[in-house]
């Protein structure tokens, strides 16, 4: 009788929803600046690429809220103010992971100690059969 032994690199990946697990290793190995959040705003995995334009360690991200916890949203006037709650629930990860639709927009956030950064963000739901389980997001710095 043959013997099979089957084993699972990183043990938190495994209790992972499918839908999650299997885009998390993606992101994981994305160079583009990338984030993965669940439908409740927590995050999943961050790019290595997330990491180079936040300047931050994406190791210590997992499992924190994205905002709040991760980012700091700021508003577009030249005060730079933090942006009001009410404004926080569109940013497009957000919105994906809680309508299931795709949603874009521009976001001004500091990650960290890093200074401000103004990135355009493009954010996908992610469904695992029907149910709606998070979102994917990409980042794309605008201007300097």
């Amino acid at each position: 009788m043959a013997h099979v032994e089957l084993s699972i690199s990183d043990p938190t990946l495994a209790q992972l929803p499918g839908t999650l697990g299997l885009w998390a290793l993606s992101v994981r190995a994305a160079t583009e600046p990338c984030i993965l959040i669940s439908r409740h705003g927590l995050v999943v995995e961050a790019s290595p690429g997330f990491g180079d334009l936040f300047a931050i360690e994406v190791a210590g991200l997992i499992d924190r809220r994205l905002i709040n916890g991760v980012m700091r949203l700021l508003d577009f006037s030249a005060r730079r103010g933090i942006l009001p709650e009410r404004e926080v629930e569109k940013i497009p990860p957000l919105l994906a992971a809680r309508t299931g639709q795709m949603a874009r927009g521009l976001m001004r956030v500091t990650v960290g100690e890093s200074s401000a950064t103004t990135v355009d963000a493009v954010s996908i739901p992610l469904h695992d059969r029907t149910a709606l389980v998070g979102s994917l997001t990409f980042f794309s710095p605008v201007g300097s």
